[in-house]
Parts: C-alpha cells; structure tokens; sequence
C-alpha cells in the first residue's frame, strides 16, 4: 500500500471508529507502528487534528470539524469510480444506479476544468462489454493499484508503457505495448495494447499486470481498435443509460 492510500485508509479508520490506538492502526493498513506514527504526524501537517489520549481506554481520536470538506480528487480516482459503476451496471448488479449517477455527477462538477478534460480523453478509451460464461476465473487475482496512475499518463501523453507480465501459464515476460484501450468484462479488466514486436494487438488482464513503467520520451498513434460486436464505447453506454431514464 502507497503513502496515499495508507494516509487514505487511516483517515476513513479514524473517523468511522471514533477512537483507535497505533497498535489497531498499523494492524489495519499492514505496516509498523514506526511508520504509523510517521502517517499520523505528515496528516496533522496537512492540517488534520488528531488528538491523543494516554492511558487505559486511550487512543487516537480525529476531530471531525477539521476534515478537509473540498475533495482533493485525481483523475484516476474519478475514473476508477465511474468504470466502477458502469462495470456493475454491465453485469445488472447496480441497484442503486440513478443514486449512484447523482453522486458521481456531483464528484465531476467539483473538478476543474483540466482535469475534466484529462478525464473525458480517458474515458474515450474505455469499451464495455459481456464476459463469456466459460471463462476461467479461477487464478483472478487483486489489481495493482498503480496501474491506473501509469495508465492515465502513457493514455493521455500517448506514452509506451512496459510492465511484467504473467500469462495463463504462470510464465513471466517483460512487455512494452503502446496502450490503445480498457475494456471490461466483469469482473474481468483487460489493457488492450498494439505489440510493436508482433505487430498485432494483445489483450492483457490487468490482474496479471504488474510493476508499470511509463517510458517518457516515447510517442505513438491512436489506433482503431476491433471489438467483438457486443462491445461498446462507454460513452454509449453513458448515452444509453440516459435515454432509458427518460
């Protein structure tokens, strides 16, 4: 777990537990109690208020009047929310989709300009669409969480990227693609990449992914990628989802 996302994670902690020691903490994000305290001290830099209280029954406590109320959110982050709900809403397990929609459209008016359009020129390359009923899910493993970051700069800057790679066969390759796409068939996440070396397209799952490397200085062309017929753009996907509303 990154610095982000640890400092994340104790946040949410303090606050939806009220009182919770280093010990408890450091248990919960899986690192020390060094490393804890060391989180603690950069998110009262940031201007958290956590007071602690010795003693038997004492803790940690976060003052909740002085949570930052404007979220400081990335595109990834609001990309991962959004491809999120549309992969649940792929596979009809949104129950909750108009609520779900209000508060994402809330999440992106709060955004400023650049990054909406950082935002839009990413969600161009997402296509949805339905896994078969055959596939094998039993080796799925948990995603990367640098995966999205590395994505969002090799898609936008057009950027080669390189990553390890374990295919079916547990066999391990270094590959170096020019990112075109990210499809989804849930719960599957695949990069879709053009292979210089094999002049061809690959599709790669994201679970199997790891270690990306964006390689700066490098430059490539977009590219029209073939989908099978039931994959769709997730702008119509968008753009239908509006439509049945009506």
């Amino acid at each position: 777990m990154n610095v982000r996302l640890r400092h994340d994670a104790l946040v949410r902690s303090l606050r939806r537990n009220g009182t919770s020691t280093i010990d408890a903490l450091a248990d919960e994000v899986g690192a020390s109690r060094r490393t804890v305290l060391r989180d603690i001290s950069a998110l009262r830099d940031e201007g958290y208020v956590i007071h602690a209280d010795v003693g038997r029954g004492g803790g940690l406590q976060l003052d909740p009047q002085s949570v930052q109320t404007n979220a400081r959110l990335t595109v990834p982050e609001v990309f991962a929310l959004l491809i999120s709900v549309a992969a649940m809403r792929a596979a009809g397990n949104l129950p909750f989709s108009e609520l779900a929609d209000a508060g994402l459209a809330k999440i992106e008016k709060a955004l400023p300009s650049e990054k909406v359009k950082d935002l839009r020129a990413f969600l161009e390359c997402l296509h949805i669409g339905q896994l078969s009923p055959l596939q094998d899910l039993s080796d799925m493993s948990k995603m990367d969480p640098d995966l999205l970051p590395a994505f969002e700069a090799a898609f936008l800057g057009r950027h080669f990227i390189r990553f390890d790679y374990r295919d079916a066969k547990g066999h391990n390759t270094r590959r170096e693609i020019e990112p075109q796409a990210m499809l989804i068939l849930p719960p599957l996440w695949y990069l879709v990449g053009w292979d210089p070396m094999r002049a061809d397209f690959r599709h790669f799952r994201m679970d199997r992914i790891s270690n990306p490397e964006v390689l700066a200085g490098t430059h490539f062309r977009r590219r029209h990628v073939p989908f099978e017929d039931d994959v769709c753009p997730y702008s119509e996907l968008q753009a239908e989802n509006r439509t049945s509303r009506l």
